[in-house]
């Protein structure tokens, strides 16, 4: 499997080269342009040393699969920013926040997912590796350098996941239509991990019988659902709310059924 992966646009490649330049192996620029953003970008490349390679837009264009490459790309090895969920957990010293997406497809619903959770402190974000969209060069852009601070964890077995997360007291929430709890009325006591499924299926059986509570998203108008990432921002937002307020029941876990 190649490690190898292209990011495009000034977010994606800035963020990339200001949090972990040494996974940088080149850098494309679009030769005609000298603008001040394309200098200053150059001046950090070099300042990181990384190799900066001067080429037309259709090249730029054809690397990317899309017209919104901003005149930059680069391409970066992924090997090197591997982080597995103990390297997260063991290093906090406060309640984590984690966000689990079950199966998300669509890779600008991704790219938002990353944009709410690095706005309100998630820690991590969780997925599995199959049947799921991965970092690709849109999710990159589309976070806009979000990909680069809030690490993405692939995993082999979503539900293990799950379950050594309840091992580690870390309370797992699911967000379901029918659900008994109301986000209104829900308390969320130290740490936790939302749990949001597919933009169409939502989540799967098994991880929503996993889920320690199902929480709903109380809604008045008449569409009948949200889009995925807006339904993250709500759920990290109350969370980061609840933890910033201290209006926590109690520092210990509820206990589990």
């Amino acid at each position: 499997m190649s490690t190898t992966r292209l990011i495009f646009g000034f977010h994606a490649v800035i963020s990339r080269l200001r949090q972990n330049p040494a996974s940088i192996k080149e850098i494309y620029v679009d030769a005609e342009r000298s603008d001040q953003r394309v200098r200053s970008l150059m001046a950090l490349a070099e300042s990181c040393q990384i190799q900066l390679i001067g080429c037309d837009n259709s090249r730029i264009e054809k690397m990317a699969g899309s017209r919104r490459h901003q005149g930059v790309a680069a391409n970066i090895n992924t090997a090197s920013s591997y982080v597995a969920i103990d390297d997260v957990l063991d290093t906090l010293t406060e309640p984590a926040r984690l966000l689990v997406l079950d199966g998300i497809q669509d890779p600008h619903n991704l790219g938002a997912c990353l944009r709410v959770a690095d706005a309100f402190g998630v820690h991590a974000v969780i997925a599995p590796k199959d049947r799921a969209v991965g970092l690709t060069a849109t999710v990159h852009k589309v976070s806009s350098g979000a990909a680069d601070t809030v690490p993405y964890i692939a995993v082999t077995n979503l539900a293990r996941t799950l379950r050594l997360l309840k091992e580690r007291d870390i309370w797992v929430i699911g967000t379901a239509d029918d659900a008994d709890h109301d986000l209104n009325d829900f308390q969320i006591s130290g740490s936790v991990a939302w749990v949001l499924g597919s933009e169409e299926k939502g989540m799967r059986r098994l991880t929503s019988e996993i889920c320690d509570q199902r929480v709903r998203i109380p809604m008045q108008g008449s569409v009948e659902s949200l889009n995925v990432s807006v339904s993250a921002g709500i759920c990290l937002f109350e969370t980061f709310r609840q933890h910033a307020c201290k209006t926590m029941f109690t520092d210990s876990t509820p206990n589990r059924k």
